[in-house]
C-alpha cells in the first residue's frame, strides 16, 4: 500500500512539474509575441515631440490578457514591452513601461476574466481595455513629466496612445475571437 502511494505521489509530482514547465513556456512565448509585435511592427508619429510611437504590441497585449488572464497579461506586458524599451534606444522608459504595461495587462485580464467571464464577454473585454488604457495614458503622461520635466510636452504623445488603443481594439478583438474558437486555449 505504501509503495503504491509513493508511486502515485511521484506521478502527481511529475505531472505538476510538467504543468509548471508548460505554463512557463507558454508565458515566455506570449511575452515574446508582445515584444515582437512592439519591436517590428511600429512607426513614429511625426507631430509628437518625444513619444508617439505606434505599434501593435497593444494588439498582442489585449489578446494575451483577455485569452490567458491577468497573470500572463501582466507578465507579457511588463517584460515584452519593457524589453522593447531596453533594446530599442528607449532605455529611460523601461522602468515606467514595466510598471505601466504590467498593470495594464493585469487590469485587462482581471476585468475580462472576472466572475467566470473567461474573456468571452465582448462588453467586459472592451471595458477592461478602456480602463487599462486610461491607466496607460495617465501613466505615460506622468512618466513623461518626470523624464522631461514639462507638463505640456507629454500632451503631444496622447494622440499616439489613443491611436494605439483604437488599433489594438480593431485588430485585437478579432484575434481574441479566433483564439477563443481554437483548441489552443
Amino acid at each position: 500500500m505504501t509503495e503504491k502511494l509513493t508511486v502515485a505521489r511521484k506521478e502527481n509530482s511529475a505531472l505538476s512539474q510538467s504543468s509548471k514547465t508548460k505554463d512557463l513556456v507558454l508565458t515566455a512565448l506570449l511575452t515574446a509575441l508582445v515584444f515582437v509585435a512592439t519591436k517590428f511592427i511600429n512607426f513614429q508619429l511625426p507631430f509628437s515631440i518625444h513619444g508617439g510611437l505606434i505599434h501593435l504590441g497593444n494588439t498582442m497585449l489585449f489578446a494575451v490578457a483577455i485569452v490567458f488572464g491577468a497573470k500572463k497579461g501582466a507578465i507579457s506586458g511588463a517584460f515584452g514591452m519593457g524589453l522593447f524599451d531596453l533594446v530599442s534606444g528607449w532605455v529611460i522608459w523601461a522602468p515606467f513601461t514595466f510598471i505601466i504595461r504590467g498593470v495594464m495587462g493585469w487590469l485587462i485580464g482581471r476585468i475580462a476574466n472576472d466572475k467566470g467571464r473567461n474573456g468571452t464577454s465582448f462588453k467586459w473585454n472592451i471595458i477592461g481595455i478602456l480602463v487599462s488604457s486610461i491607466w496607460m495614458i495617465v501613466g505615460y503622461y506622468i512618466a513623461e513629466v518626470i523624464i522631461y520635466g514639462n507638463w505640456f510636452t507629454p500632451l503631444t504623445a496622447i494622440p499616439g496612445d489613443i491611436t494605439q488603443i483604437i488599433l489594438g481594439i480593431i485588430l485585437g478583438m478579432p484575434l481574441v475571437a479566433a483564439l477563443k474558437k481554437t483548441k489552443v486555449v
